[in-house]
Order: structure tokens, then sequence, then C-alpha cells
């Protein structure tokens, strides 16, 4: 489904996005009408689109909103983006009115599998904001897979691991949660198992110095092993724990 302010978007209205390439979005896994992390994912809305628009959107309207894509049961992954149908390249600089899209699509059963990464260097534009501006990061996700990887692992300009394309990265040394230190879009997963399992923050090179496991998270899939990087092989049973833990984190009624 695909909704904008509650109501069928239109072909017209979802070309301007796709035309102009301006907004933002957070993406919530919904299990039985509950959200990890709810709170979050609401408060990231109104901070990115303050930075991108000027104004804060209704929490309860949202909310209203995107109910409307939840089903009686089961999962889903409800995308909701904020962008001004009205606005175009020419007049991107005028007053904008953000509106609400959501659109929604079923979750797979069954515990996501490792991962094989890449690293390389590259860093996002205006990392503090999900803007609906991938290209970058998906170019690099494109040419790993072309690679034979399955994702990149960016690395900045000082040389520290920061995330992935649409994930955000963790380590595990000595047992316990290593975090990257950086500019890089910080996740309401990785945030919800921060809170769940601390861990020192750090600047990590791509060499990877006494990880003896990393992984990812983000909303959709939680927490999943990475099973290799730069054909460096980790161990990924250790990373059990750490989505047993994000698991027990309790959903918010959406």
């Amino acid at each position: 489904m695909a909704e904008l302010d509650g109501r069928p978007v239109s072909a017209a209205q979802l070309q301007v996005l796709a035309l102009t390439n301006y907004g933002h979005f957070t993406t919530m896994l919904v299990e039985g009408g509950r959200v990890r992390g709810l709170g979050l994912h609401l408060e990231r809305l109104e901070r990115d689109c303050a930075a991108l628009f000027g104004v804060v959107p209704d929490r309860e309207r949202v909310r209203e909103f995107a109910r409307r894509a939840v089903p009686g049961a089961g999962a889903v992954a409800v995308r909701v983006t904020l962008f001004d149908p009205a606005i175009d390249l020419g007049s991107i600089g005028g007053r904008a009115e953000p509106r609400v899209l959501v659109t929604a699509r079923p979750v797979g059963s069954g515990t996501p599998g490792p991962i094989r990464v890449r690293t390389v260097r590259f860093e996002r534009e205006l990392p503090e904001v999900k803007s609906v501006a991938l290209f970058g990061a998906l170019r690099q996700r494109r040419l790993a897979q072309q690679a034979g990887f399955d994702d990149a692992l960016f690395v900045d300009r000082d040389g520290g691991v920061t995330e992935g394309g649409t994930w955000n990265v963790g380590f595990l040394r000595g047992g316990e949660p290593l975090w990257p230190r950086g500019a890089y879009l910080a996740g309401t997963a990785m945030a919800l198992l921060r809170g769940a399992c601390g861990g020192a923050q750090e600047r990590v090179g791509p060499e990877l110095a006494g990880v003896e496991a990393v992984f990812a998270t983000n909303a959709a899939v939680g927490v999943r092993p990475v099973a290799a990087v730069d054909g460096r092989a980790f161990d990924t049973a250790g990373v059990a724990r750490l989505r047993e833990a994000y698991l027990a984190v309790p959903g918010e009624p959406l």
C-alpha cells in the first residue's frame, strides 16, 4: 500500500519525490501492532523534518497514518516518508508543507543470515539525517555486490569504520559490544541495543584489531552477524546473544 496523508497517492505526487528527491524517512518493523523504539522513530522524524523543512510534524497524525498500513496480525515494515509534493527543483527554497507518505511491505519470518562485506572509503552527505538521497550508499552496495560481496562497510577520511549503507555496525571485543566513533546515521536498533547491552564507543580502523565478531543492526532485521570483512572471517555465534537481547526489548503500541 502507499498513501499520502491517509489517501491513495497519485503518480504525479510520487513523480515529484522521484525527480526532486528531497525529503526524509524512517522505517519501522511493526509486529502485532507494536514497534520497538517507536519513540525514537518519531523523534527522528521530528528532528529531520526541522532540519530539512523548518517545521515539526504532528506525532499523533503520523501515527494515525502509519496505523492504516498495519494488518491485524503478522509483521510488516512500514516506511514513513516526509516530503512536499508542491516543491520542485526551481522552488526548493520556498516555504514547505511536508506531507506524510506511508508505504508498507511484508517481512519474512526467520533469523536473518550473515553477510559478507568489503570496506570502502565513503562518507554520507549530512549523515545525521535519514534522507531519501541514497544514491552514494546504494552505488557502493552495487559495486560491492558486483565484486562478490553482500554489501559495503564505510570508512571515513580519518580511517575509521562508520556504518553500512542502510545499517549500523557494531563489534565484539573481549565479549563486550564496541561501537564506532565518527559521523554516521545512528539508527534506532543501534540505540536500543546500546541501551540493553551497553558498550564503549571508539574509533575502529578497517583492520579491526582485537575484534572477534562484527554485526549489523537496523530496524527491519534487528541484529545480524557479519561473517567476513574484506575476506577475513569472523565468529558469528557470539552475535546470537545480542540478537536475543534486542528481541527482548518490548515494543510500543503504534
